[in-house]
């Protein structure tokens, strides 16, 4: 809207009116102070200023991955409390019905061609027949003669071999049951495998925790560097402003040419695109703060301090950390964790070599019965309780091939472990040097920074007494713009290598360093 203004209308007449225009679009809105806590409602006119603490607690509470970590681990500990169950008594209700389409037919006898018979049969033959023979001879004598009997042939009965079907239609039953393992080192060691994963959980909720802090110290230094870039080309195009309003009285009292009176007004048109630009980037940057944070993008939020702040802390004893400790880095936590776990495990399949002993019982009431009349039904108990001893002997060579899978596992998790623990030390020196070059170049940058701002003050005030031109007070404004970026860019290439460090060190955000 500015440029277009710009183009249509004479500046010259206008000047008054397009400086205004100008500095109410590059103008900084006062932000309020209103701080962030907890259960707080701030208005939704209101802008809520927060501090680096401030963004780590939020992010820590309402980070997505952080939630679904802590929500892993309570799932990781129900799966433990499940399993220990498997060490009490396991009691289940059982019921049955059951309809015979078929019944089973039982022999008492013999067959004709079994030389006489046996089984049961044929040993009752044995001992009823000389008692039969003695009475029949009674009988004789008083004239009487018993009959041989002759079973009854029914439907229930009938066979082609002369047996008996046995059972009822209908088959009842009801009761519980009981089993509880007594002896059983394989399920005693994999119980221990459910207590280290919930500690790998705990890790990885620690590991999610350490990459948030670390991403929201990278987000909010970013803000702090855009809004730090605003800030100088802010601070440019106001000076390019003042220095065309010079430029403007030395051209109407004729003691500036038209040339510098051109390049002061391409200065003030070339530096507004910059500020627009870097607005766009500190909005940007807010976004992916609040991104990271978890928090709603539509937030009214601005973050307090700036980069200059954080020089005072920016030593760093490089010497000091040539071998730093690796002991509370997440990554070989969890790699060590895992190789207990598959320790475990191979442990776990060993046993499986060895006798198991378990407890089990059950009591039941049973019906049987060709009708369906319920009330003269006639119950009987059968309850039972023993123990039960499995002995492992063959199964195909499994046990052996699974526990040399998992030893061969075993192998490539330490690989695993060595490559990754390599990888952590060349990027704490890669971090190490980045702080270093970082210091160094801040101390250069002060410097120049300082020499920048006096040449540029010289040659400010040498042109406002005409002893220089335009264009050597531009240089001295093109290096002093580039050295307070340099300065600031210093700043932020320490800090954002600093939290990386710190993320690979495996340090909380409330932990002394």
């Amino acid at each position: 809207m500015l440029i277009m203004n710009y183009l249509k209308i004479n500046y010259m007449k206008r000047m008054s009116k397009a400086l205004l225009l100008g500095a109410a679009l590059v103008l900084i809105p006062v932000l309020s102070r209103a701080q962030y806590r907890d259960g707080a409602v701030v208005p939704a006119d209101s802008t809520v200023v927060l501090t680096l603490d401030d963004a780590l607690k939020i992010a820590l509470s309402e980070n997505v991955s952080v939630k679904v970590a802590d929500m892993e681990i309570e799932r990781t500990e129900y799966a433990r409390k499940g399993t220990y169950a498997s060490l009490l008594p396991q009691v289940n209700g059982t019921g049955s019905y059951q309809r015979t389409i078929k019944k089973q037919v039982m022999y008492m006898g013999g067959s004709d061609d079994d030389g006489g018979g046996g089984g049961m049969g044929g040993m009752m033959s044995g001992i009823l027949d000389p008692i039969m023979y003695y009475i029949n001879q009674i009988m004789l004598a008083g004239g009487y003669q018993i009959p041989p009997y002759v079973a009854p042939v029914t439907p229930e009965t009938e066979s082609s071999d002369n047996g008996f079907a046995v059972g009822r239609l209908n088959t009842y039953s009801a009761g519980i049951s009981l089993a509880m393992p007594l002896v059983n080192a394989q399920l005693w060691e994999s119980l221990k495998l459910t207590g280290d994963q919930v500690e790998l959980s705990v890790e990885q909720a620690r590991e999610s925790r350490l990459g948030t802090v670390a991403s929201v110290k990278q987000a909010f230094y970013a803000a702090l560097m855009a809004k730090e870039a605003f800030n100088v080309y802010k601070e440019v195009y106001e000076n390019a402003v003042e220095n065309f309003r010079q430029t403007e009285m030395r051209f109407n009292a004729q003691k500036a040419s038209e040339l510098d009176f051109t390049r002061a007004k391409a200065n003030v048109a070339s530096a507004i695109p910059n500020v627009y630009n870097a607005e766009n980037s500190v909005m940007l940057a807010l976004w992916q703060l609040k991104a990271v944070m978890g928090v709603d993008l539509d937030m009214n939020m601005d973050i307090a301090g700036k980069l200059e702040d954080y020089a005072d802390h920016m030593f760093y004893d490089i010497h000091s950390q040539d071998d730093p400790s690796l002991d509370r880095n997440t990554t070989l936590r969890q790699l060590a964790i895992q190789a207990e776990m598959l320790a475990k495990t191979i442990r776990t399949q060993q046993y499986a070599y060895l006798p198991t002993l378990s407890l089990a019982g059950a009591y039941s009431y049973n019906a049987m019965t060709d009708d369906f009349k319920f009330s003269n039904y006639h119950w009987t108990p059968y309850s039972y309780v023993g123990f039960q001893l499995s002995i492992p002997i063959f199964s195909g060579g499994k046990r052996y091939h699974d526990v040399k899978q998992s030893k061969v596992q075993a192998a490539e998790l330490d690989l695993q472990r060595i490559n990754a623990e390599r990888q952590l030390k060349i990027g704490i020196r890669q971090s190490l040097s980045t702080m270093e070059t970082a210091m160094r170049t801040y101390d250069a940058s002060k410097e120049g920074l300082a020499t920048a701002e006096k040449a540029y003050d010289i040659a400010e005030k040498s042109y406002q007494l005409g002893g220089s031109t335009l264009t050597d007070l531009n240089n001295t404004q093109l290096v002093l713009t580039q050295s307070r970026l340099a300065v600031s860019q210093a700043i932020y290439n320490f800090l954002v290598a600093k939290a990386g460090l710190e993320q690979t060190l495996g340090y909380d955000f409330n932990e002394e360093k």
